[in-house]
């Protein structure tokens, strides 16, 4: 289910990620997770590719909460 506490819950983390990676966007980290997220080729649309970057957030938000 989604709802508002889980999208600012995945922005919490998105951003959360972003400070322990050292603010390094093209660090090896993000290119790593840059490779396994999209591996068979990026999303076309700016759109799609921010939503999964979202849908991302959002797991790592559940994740979190449920351990």
């Amino acid at each position: 289910m989604r709802t508002v506490c889980d999208y600012l819950g995945g922005l919490y983390q998105l951003a959360r990620l972003f400070v322990i990676s050292g603010f390094r966007a093209r660090g090896p980290y993000w290119d790593w997770r840059h490779h396994t997220a999209f591996g068979r080729g990026e999303p076309a649309r700016r759109l799609e590719r921010w939503g999964a970057i979202l849908r991302y957030g959002r797991w790592m938000h559940r994740m979190r909460r449920a351990g």
